[in-house]
């Protein structure tokens, strides 16, 4: 004899009963905290303790109510099964990994299928009852479930091309090389500034069919370094092949970028590093300051390299003895255009090839990003460690 067997239904009631009235008093608090949970096992419970009460009790009246305390259970398990899962939902595209947006995305997927077994019990028991009440109680459950599916139906598999300028715009080298190199979809940020030239960017690097509509709720852009890192780990000479191709294409450097070029530069002789000039609103403590930049200037020179500022204007637009002003140079019309992003790149290129840049040192700004993974070597300063550019250390060469 099992458990429920022997089970004295009267108990059994009483218990549902109770269990019952407690999910509808904390129904009425969900929007505390810790209060949901407890709201769902009870929901749980007086769900399990009614199919009992059903199959042991002789009393058809007591029979009657516990049926209808299991379907409003069951309907009310649903609607919250759908909360559950846009919650989740939510947290799993934030996910700063590949690996953890899935795991997210399988226990929605299963707080959806527990939707859906609910309001097909549910729908069950209207037929059994047969009363109007009954049937739009189940019909609540099944609209809660089909929504709770239509959440996984319509997942953004896409990675957001932001094209406003205040948004990073160095953020677009890892969309753009994560789906080069992973196959990552990308949509692009409408009806703004850079739109025009970003999908220009994307067209000539051959990325048509990895460009999707825009839609609510893309994935977190943090997984993309990981993505980048994981390819170059498999194959670092095609990786880098692949990227420096799309970005920069087959043809040479344009005549005015090199014109540009050698005329910011003129006839500085000897190898150069650039030196990034960090000056933004967002994260101000990470910006450069006029005396880290000096320092840094004297150790490019002591190292008998000449330093070229690049980046934000230099805190009190004052040019340290020796070196060379680039910064703000990104403003300029001729890296501006609907071009723009490989017209910059053709910049750090022809700046590499031409006038003796050998590498690029600066805090963790994106926009060292570009010419790192076209094969500029890059040194970065951090006060902790970076969860972006850390993961590139040791993966891509350089």
């Amino acid at each position: 004899m099992t458990p429920a067997d022997s089970a004295d239904p009267s108990l059994l009631w009483e218990e549902v009963v109770a269990l019952w009235e407690s999910a509808r008093q904390k129904a009425l608090r969900l929007h505390l905290p810790g209060v949901r949970d407890g709201y769902r096992d009870a929901l749980e419970r007086a769900s399990e303790l009614a199919e009992q009460v059903v199959a042991l009790a002789h009393d058809p009246a007591q029979r009657t109510r516990a049926q209808w305390i299991r379907l409003q259970a069951l309907s009310a398990r649903a609607q919250d099964a759908r909360y559950g899962a846009g919650q989740l939902s939510r947290g799993a595209q934030r996910a700063p990994t590949v690996e953890d947006c899935e795991d997210g995305w399988e226990r929605v997927e299963e707080i959806v299928e527990n939707a859906e077994q609910c309001a097909l019990e549910a729908g069950r028991l209207a037929e059994t009852l047969g009363d109007t009440t009954a049937l739009t109680s189940a019909e609540s459950a099944r609209e809660a479930a089909g929504e709770a599916r239509r959440i996984v139906d319509e997942r953004n598999r896409a990675y957001t091309f932001h094209t406003d300028p205040g948004f990073s715009f160095g953020e677009g080298w890892h969309l753009a090389a994560a789906a080069l190199l992973t196959g990552a979809r990308i949509q692009i940020e409408p009806d703004k500034p850079q739109t025009e030239a970003a999908l220009r960017f994307l067209l000539d690097a051959g990325l048509a069919d990895r460009i999707v509509p825009c839609r609510p709720r893309p994935l977190a852009k943090k997984q993309l370094t990981v993505l980048v890192e994981g390819a170059f780990r498999l194959d670092p000479d095609t990786a880098r092949r692949t990227l420096r191709e799309a970005f920069l294409g087959k043809a040479p450097c344009p005549l005015a970028i090199a014109a540009w070029a050698k005329s910011a530069l003129g006839d500085v002789p000897g190898g150069k590093v650039l030196l990034w000039v960090r000056r933004t609103r967002h994260d101000p403590q990470r910006n450069t300051s006029a005396e880290e930049l000096l320092a840094l200037g004297d150790l490019v020179r002591s190292a008998g390299l000449v330093p070229v500022f690049f980046g934000d204007a230099l805190p009190g637009d004052t040019v340290p003895h020796g070196a060379v002003d680039l910064t703000l140079s990104w403003r300029d019309p001729l890296f501006q255009g609907i071009d723009m992003r490989r017209a910059q790149l053709h910049l750090f290129e022809q700046l590499r090839t031409a006038h003796g840049v050998v590498g690029q040192l600066g805090v963790t700004s994106a926009g060292m990003d570009g010419p790192a993974l076209l094969g500029l070597p890059t040194m970065y300063l951090t006060d902790v460690p970076n969860p972006r550019m850390g993961r590139w250390v040791g993966a891509v060469p350089g």
